[in-house]
């Protein structure tokens, strides 16, 4: 990065007030640019791919298309930009996925402000970042699985397509109303929701509810106040 250039960041995540603390941490920041905002998903994609920031601040877990989701497309279509991913989970099976989907850095809700700021400079920097909460065990192992296929991860089992649409099922959305959000016929909704049932052989939404909150497609219930960790001076 050019001497001077301030990083530009885009701040994701669904709830308002987290957003709103996000911004002011990042504001206070003489090197940082907040340039946008994102309620979820979808908004994070479109406003990544339009506004080119340097890194997204991505919380994993937000309706219509989760960060998880939301990331694989960002980096995808532009590997350039760096996404740092937000997250309550440190379980081997979030960071491998969020690895997986393209976040250099993973950093837990209960960090303090500083540590927010650490990711950003060190995925600009060109490195990565990890909370110290995660064991570097996990990361050992997931750079030195002789065969990946070993284990599948949730980007493996279903298509983007197909996990868009199980997140909406297990939000509670019916098949009109996916396919109006889609802008997808509703026959459409119902062949995709018909191999999405076969891939994973559970035949009824109780059991894809229960598997995309257990993959982290979708979130169980509101979720509680997130900034605690964030509103913290480091100790």
């Amino acid at each position: 990065m050019t001497r001077g250039k301030r990083t530009r960041v885009l701040v994701a995540d669904d709830h308002a007030i987290v957003r709103q603390g996000l911004r002011a941490i990042l504001d206070a920041e003489p090197d940082i640019e907040v340039v946008g905002e994102a309620a979820d998903g979808r908004e994070a994609v479109r406003k990544a791919l339009t506004l080119l920031p340097d890194v997204v601040v991505m919380d994993v877990s937000m309706p219509r298309m989760n960060g998880l989701e939301a990331t694989a497309r960002i980096v995808k279509e532009s590997p350039a930009i760096r996404v740092v991913a937000l997250t309550m989970h440190s379980s081997e099976e979030y960071v491998y996925s969020l690895l997986k989907a393209g976040a250099r850095g993973y950093l837990l809700k209960e960090s303090v402000s500083s540590d927010l700021v650490e990711a950003i400079h060190a995925v600009v920097g060109g490195g990565t970042y990890l909370h110290p909460a995660i064991s570097t065990k996990v990361v050992d192992g997931y750079l030195k699985r002789p065969n990946p296929k070993t284990r599948s991860g949730m980007l493996e089992i279903l298509s983007p397509r197909e996990r868009e649409i199980l997140q909406l099922i297990a939000e509670g959305h019916t098949n009109k109303e996916i396919a109006g959000l889609l802008v997808l016929s509703v026959k459409t909704i119902e062949n995709h929701r018909t191999r999405i049932m076969d891939k994973l052989e559970i035949h009824n939404v109780a059991g894809l509810t229960r598997y995309a909150i257990s993959h982290g497609i979708a979130t169980a219930s509101p979720r509680p106040e997130r900034l605690r960790g964030f509103l913290r001076a480091p100790s």
